[in-house]
């Protein structure tokens, strides 16, 4: 039973990897290779097609799904630059020593491009593409013959920016459900890892008074989720001005609403719990939550195949059937929520992730149509930029700038991979050792060594097929067929599986090196290219040494980022506008300030974890950054089931009776998190459990007015932001005194 429906996830798997948008980019860069080798090939021949091929490939790498406006001006920077080195480079084939003294100016040049973040990074790889495969070519016979190539290789790149803006237009409408699609299987995976909690805590540890595996996959989950959808919100976003559109867009901003409600479904979770006897309603709470999240999966995929989805049964019948027996401890009258009282509450809170799945649903049917006013404002101001700026580049010259001493840390590994390159006996092949030098050397350790691993792996796999694939003695057709295929794997699988890219990119490498070389041996020794493979990713682990930039430097204003967007977060969340305008324009702000909570903790979270793959004697102080980051998410939890009783249960609330806590709870909040503490100052005094005004009488919260309730979330609420200060102060008197705390 087991093996088969083992055998259908997998399937199932790898139909979704198929549909995805990265593998539809991927095969979407491919075509443009051959059209564009294969016109030429017609056109003026195998070392043109060769020459251009070249073009397109260095072209290639920012060529990601995006949104339409400034498609043009994110693909032109690659060509722009890299066309004036590649002709650089072919001038000084005959000269290594001027070559060299190239190379290693031009490649700091090209990873200056990190400090534009995620856009310039592909830039920075293209325009070292450029250089490494014009050192591939063979030498020019002179000026004529270098100025040929140029022009071809100017001509692919040329034609290939033309393709992929084309492309890309033609693609939107696709990519736009593929994102939706893939963002909505993540969420869903987020859901399945939230109704992992709900057991007891014989079973699965009290993950809220110690940082545990499962809340340490929470917290990367959410940080994985917040970085995909912001790239969702880029392309679903963009100019939703067709029926269709909309409904995508609305579907996002659902998304983000189930988002919160998931964070509020973990409330209460602990009390529950810590009683054997509630374990029966735990479980048939999971057991529904996972059935929704099942319900989210089918609709993903439901949109990759194209088809309706099929309505979903409304599953509040199933949690209000679930009840427990009041508490011996409260049987006379004891203040407090009784366990009934919880679980009900923990019941309700799925209840309302069930309607939005409802929602979902029904709105992809077309059943319901989205609230166009909200889908303007977030086209308007949750979008990123596309236009260039010059400011990340003037902020580029501080020696502790990360992207500054990354792009000297290149530069002196590339001429040092370059020097190494010159000496060894099969020196022909010099830019293969550059090549792993780019595509394994990244700006922190962690990312550095995965990618070293899945390098040498990959060249040795990619060794192997090339092998047997030249061996055959492949017509120059049958040469471009097979990059073509390698070019849609290795751009396909670039982000999501290096391993397969460096599999695939190897294959790539060694036909185009065939390619551009006319007349050599069809076979070539695989010792040298394991060799060089070696030679260049040790080179990039050893570099990661040379100015490095280790995550602690960084912690300190990430912190101070994360305390600040929780105290506005907090501020807006509670702030009295709520109770009067809820799609307006305090509602918008407010939107905004929950995004930058939650980008902000992911970035934190995302340091975090990285630093682990550092020497211990740099590592930042792990346990007090692990509970910030738990008390960080606790916060935004009880802000998120705030919000909801404001929005959602608005005609049980006594304005009179919550107005002045929120306000209150709002500014003691701020005051306390507003601001990161000073270094090495004495650890402030967490204020009592109570901050508002005593134990607080909890009525039934479906018979009763919920202001105690939201009462209670404030007090909740002000205790943790004052544990958020106090991890912080902890985490920056670590950071000035490395013996205070170990990590």
């Amino acid at each position: 039973m087991q093996a088969p429906r083992a055998a259908v996830q997998r399937s199932r798997a790898a139909l979704r990897v198929g549909l995805s948008h990265y593998i539809a980019n991927g095969l979407s860069v491919a075509l443009g290779l051959f059209l564009i080798s294969a016109g030429v090939h017609a056109w003026l021949g195998t070392l043109a097609a060769a020459s251009a091929a070249v073009g397109v490939i260095v072209t290639a790498p920012p060529d990601l799904p995006g949104p339409r406006r400034g498609k043009f001006w994110q693909m032109l920077p690659a060509p722009l630059i890299g066309l004036p080195l590649f002709f650089a480079v072919q001038m000084l084939h005959a000269a290594p020593i001027r070559l060299g003294l190239l190379l290693v100016p031009a490649t700091f040049l090209a990873f200056t491009a990190m400090a534009w973040g995620k856009r310039g990074i592909p830039i920075a790889v293209a325009v070292m593409f450029s250089m490494i495969f014009s050192m591939a070519t063979p030498k020019p016979d002179g000026l004529d013959q270098a100025l040929y190539r140029t022009m071809i290789f100017g001509l692919g790149a040329g034609l290939y920016v033309v393709y992929a803006v084309l492309a890309n237009l033609a693609l939107n409408g696709r990519y736009r459900v593929q994102a939706m699609a893939d963002v909505l299987l993540s969420l869903a995976a987020l859901m399945r890892t939230e109704a992992s909690q709900f057991s007891s805590r014989e079973e699965s540890g009290d993950v809220r008074e110690v940082p545990a595996p499962l809340l340490g996959r929470l917290l990367r989950e959410q940080a994985a989720l917040a970085d995909q959808l912001q790239a969702t919100r880029d392309i679903v976003l963009e100019s939703p001005r067709t029926a269709y559109r909309q409904r995508l867009a609305g579907m996002l901003v659902i998304v983000l609403e189930m988002r919160d409600q998931l964070l509020a479904s973990e409330l209460d979770l602990e009390a529950l719990q810590s009683n054997p006897a509630h374990a029966p309603a735990l479980m048939a709470m999971r057991r529904v939550l996972e059935a929704l999240a099942d319900e989210t999966a089918a609709l993903a995929d439901a949109l990759l195949l194209g088809r309706t989805p099929e309505p979903v049964p409304d599953r509040r019948p199933q949690l209000s059937a679930i009840h427990l027996a009041p508490d011996a401890a409260h049987a006379h009258g004891a203040s407090g929520p009784t366990a009934a009282m919880l679980a009900r509450g923990l019941a309700s809170r799925i209840g309302h992730i069930n309607d939005e799945v409802l929602r979902l649903v029904a709105m992809a049917r077309g059943d319901v149509a989205p609230d166009l006013a909200v889908v303007r404002a977030n086209w308007q101001m949750f979008v990123s930029p596309t236009d260039w700026s010059w400011r990340p580049l003037r902020t580029l010259w501080r020696w502790d700038a990360p992207p500054l001493r990354h792009a000297i840390r290149a530069s002196l590994a590339i001429g040092a991979g370059y020097g190494i390159a010159l000496l060894l006996p099969w020196g022909s092949h010099d830019y293969w050792i550059l090549l792993t030098i780019v595509v394994v050397l990244r700006g922190s350790l962690s990312q550095t060594l995965e990618r070293r691993n899945a390098r040498v792996a990959g060249t040795l796999l990619g060794c192997v097929f090339a092998v047997a694939l030249l061996s055959t003695h492949p017509s120059a057709m049958g040469m471009l067929v097979a990059s073509v295929v390698a070019q849609a794997i290795a751009h396909g699988f670039a982000v999501r599986r290096y391993l397969i890219t460096a599999v695939a990119a190897t294959v790539l490498g060694l036909v185009q090196a065939h390619m551009l070389n006319v007349g050599a041996t069809p076979t070539f020794a695989l010792f040298e290219r394991v060799a060089d493979t070696l030679i260049g990713a040790a080179l990039a682990w050893a570099f990661c040494y040379v100015l490095p930039s280790w995550e602690r430097s960084q912690i300190p204003s990430l912190v101070a980022r994360t305390l600040k967007a929780q105290a506005r977060h907090a501020r807006l969340a509670l702030g009295l506008g709520q109770l009067h305008a809820i799609d307006t324009s305090p509602e918008l702000e407010w939107r905004l300030a929950r995004k930058e909570a939650f980008d902000s903790l992911s970035a934190l979270v995302q340091a975090t974890q990285r630093s682990l793959s550092e020497p211990r004697a740099v590592r930042p102080p792990i346990a007090p950054l692990e509970h910030l980051q738990a008390h960080s998410y606790q916060l935004l939890a009880q802000l998120s089931a705030v919000k909801s009783m404001l929005v959602l249960r608005r005609d049980r609330l006594t304005p009179a009776d919550i107005e002045g806590p929120l306000a209150r709870t709002a500014a003691r909040i701020e005051a306390t998190i507003g601001s990161a503490p000073i270094a090495g100052s004495d650890l402030p005094e967490s204020p009592p459990a109570t901050a508002l005004a005593g134990p607080i009488p909890l009525p039934d919260p479906f018979d009763n007015d919920v202001s105690p309730w939201l009462l209670r979330r404030l007090d909740l609420a002000t205790a943790i932001s004052s544990q958020l200060r106090d991890d912080a102060a902890r985490i920056l008197q670590s950071l000035d005194d490395p013996d205070a705390n170990p990590p």
